[in-house]
């Protein structure tokens, strides 16, 4: 394996972007994406710009599977916008208090605080949180494995290369 800066930082930024999109703080999938165009840079050949591409059409699918299969369950169950918004502001408050489940607990708690806010009843409010968290998970490991599979292309183009 050939290692250089331009290795190195491809090889960071894919490793975080596949961990933020389970721990979604950052981008996961662009930080995976921008990683993968300074190795492409670096290489600058054939078969660099074409793990490039065909990891960016993977990490493209991931992020926009995860918006819009959250936003259609969301649209779905009328779940506004701001009750969102709200589940991710206090997710990013107790991240910083909990580490680590911080995050997830502040958005389900956010979330459903606004939801029953919203609906003035606790099992409608608990049904359409649930079906959001759901549809965020779901969405979360969606992501996931896209990014995952472009990782292992990417290692794979790593370890090839190197034995050309």
């Amino acid at each position: 394996m050939d290692f250089n800066v331009f290795t190195l930082i491809g090889l960071i930024a894919v490793t975080a972007g596949v961990i933020f999109t389970i721990l979604p703080v950052l981008p996961g999938s662009f930080i995976a994406l921008a990683g993968l165009l300074v190795w492409a840079i670096g290489e600058s050949n054939p078969v660099g710009w074409g793990v490039f591409a065909v990891c960016g059409i993977l990490l493209a699918a991931g992020a926009s599977m995860q918006i819009l299969m959250t936003g259609r369950t969301m649209r779905r169950h009328r779940i506004p916008n701001r009750s969102v918004v709200v589940g991710v502001v206090a997710g990013v408050i107790l991240m910083f208090i909990v580490p680590i489940v911080g995050l997830p607990l502040g958005f389900a708690a956010g979330l459903f605080g606004m939801e029953l806010a919203r609906q003035r009843d606790i099992g409608l409010a608990t049904r359409s949180s649930v079906a959001a968290l759901k549809a965020t998970g779901v969405g979360i490991l969606v992501e996931f494995g896209l990014a995952a599979i472009a990782a292992t292309i990417f290692v794979g183009a790593l370890l090839f290369s190197s034995s050309v």
